[in-house]
């Protein structure tokens, strides 16, 4: 195979070369760069640069080429290459190397160098300036796409390949966190990044920092987007834990995903990275060990008088707070209806106030632990518990949580100590990722905000349709991002973190 590869480049290379002998050095450039007749056969709308970038013949990576006119990719460009012989059957002559982003006209074999072009590279590698970036934010200007659809950067479907909305709707969710998506949409701030040797998990950054350049994208040729190579790299990097083809549990993939990131970004414990800055606040944990409850009353007492069944204090970080929901049976009226349980947000936050008791029992012992929160991020995740799992099945709790969009204030469920250097408690939410349905079956929707023109958004596969507010709080929500209100909105862009 490597002999193989070795070939494909050295035909490649010998042909530039034959090109400078012919032309001389002052011509290295083909007069016929500048005047390819072929460029009004190209189709841009077949091109689509966002599955993986494997010849459809030799299922290599390496050295390959899309045909400009139907879209397919090829491996190589020498006599015998599969690009080559693709033109000259089918008479396509315009492709594109998809690592160097140059054309080139096939048979003949000589590099095109044409202005109207550059709209096909920008697709396939979008970039971004400092100065776009920050104003992102501050605008809802409508862009139409090649095909003729208008949409709004940032608001864009993702294709479900087969089975992956579980995995789309925490992708659409981080990229509408402006300090975390302006970390990916500038390359440099992660590329000099070292890993060791091997290490196949900063696949997940620079594939992440790519889907969200094409969500971002103001000059894409279709409305929607496919998350196929996030999403290859995700079944690589989770050894198969999170497939295509299979649903999985958004509050898995999320959890795994923030942690996978930071860890790929260099982040350690101690060592911060754009996700702890962004998502980690930090709790006090009460916890007392419980004598077994099948124990004599006697041998109970005398073992709570034992120190190790006494209560115990700890600091713990998190990227997101698990808010339990009230076992609620559905209770029928007068119509034998099936009335839904309702309850309030400020209800499922009281595990956090540090008063509250809850048992948590392990295969060998049950605890008593009590939480509050000792430092609040700058965006905050709540992830809503709807499922419990036992041996048999998957149970789903269907309780609605009533909550505000906006002015959320935590600041009753801070230490006192917390209460006094916090400046800013309170949070609105940008983003509602929604689970419809069964436990096993069911399927996924996000709402998110737009922060250029403040409108709500629900996004469902490669459906996106305006949404008006209060809708989204009859929803069964089960992630939620909320944004801490800072004044200063642009100071949290984190460039370089």
């Amino acid at each position: 195979m490597i002999a193989g590869v070795k070939r494909e480049r050295d035909v490649d290379e010998d042909e530039d070369e034959e090109v400078r002998v012919k032309f001389g050095r002052s011509h290295v450039e083909d007069r016929r760069s500048r005047h390819c007749p072929y460029l009004d056969t190209i189709n841009r709308s077949v091109l689509d640069f966002d599955f993986e970038k494997l010849c459809s013949i030799s299922l290599s990576h390496i050295n390959v080429y899309a045909c400009l006119i139907c879209g397919k990719y090829f491996q190589g460009r020498g006599q015998k290459s599969h690009a080559y012989i693709h033109s000259v059957q089918f008479t396509h002559h315009v492709f594109l190397n998809l690592h160097t982003l140059k054309f080139y006209c096939l048979p003949d074999n000589y590099e095109i160098i044409d202005s109207s072009l550059e709209d096909i590279t920008y697709v396939l590698k979008p970039t971004f300036t400092k100065q776009h970036i920050s104003g992102l934010d501050k605008q809802g200007k409508l862009y139409r796409a090649y095909d003729g659809t208008t949409y709004l950067p940032g608001i864009v479907g993702l294709n479900n390949i087969k089975a992956n909305d579980y995995a789309n709707v925490v992708l659409q969710a981080l990229s509408n966190v402006p300090p975390l998506r302006n970390y990916f949409l500038e390359e440099d701030n992660y590329r000099g990044i070292r890993r060791p040797p091997g290490d196949i998990m900063f696949l997940l950054v620079q594939r992440f920092g790519e889907l969200m350049r094409k969500l971002w994208n103001p000059r894409n040729f279709k409305a929607h987007v496919s998350p196929h190579e996030m999403l290859q790299a995700v079944v690589l990097c989770s050894k198969k834990n999170f497939q295509i083809t299979k649903q999985g549990d958004a509050v898995d993939f999320l959890s795994w995903f923030l942690n996978a990131l930071h860890g790929a970004l260099g982040g350690t414990k101690k060592k911060s990275s754009i996700l702890t800055k962004v998502f980690q606040g930090s709790m006090r944990i009460f916890s007392k060990k419980l004598p077994h409850p099948d124990l004599p009353a006697e041998e109970k007492e005398a073992l709570l008088l034992k120190e190790e069944y006494q209560e115990e204090m700890s600091e713990s970080t998190f990227l997101y707070l698990t808010l339990d929901l009230p076992t609620a049976p559905l209770y029928k009226d007068e119509k034998e209806q099936l009335i839904i349980p309702q309850v309030p947000l400020f209800n499922i936050l009281g595990k956090f106030n540090g008063n509250t008791e809850k048992e948590y029992k392990t295969y060998k012992e049950n605890f008593l632990k009590k939480f509050q929160l000792t430092k609040l991020p700058p965006y905050l995740i709540f992830c809503i518990k709807r499922f419990t799992k036992n041996n048999f099945f998957i149970e789903k709790n269907p309780t609605i949580v009533n909550f505000p969009i906006t002015n959320v204030d935590l600041r009753e469920y801070l230490t006192e100590e917390a209460q006094a250097t916090e400046k800013v408690t309170t949070y609105d939410l940008v983003a509602n990722v929604v689970h419809d349905g069964k436990p096993t079956e069911g399927s996924y929707r996000i709402h998110v905000l737009h922060h250029g023109t403040g409108k709500w958004y629900e996004l469902q596969d490669l459906q996106v349709i305006d949404i008006l507010p209060q809708m989204i709080t009859l929803s069964e929500a089960y992630i939620q991002i909320w944004k801490r209100q800072d004044k200063d909105d642009g100071a949290e862009s984190h460039s370089g973190a």
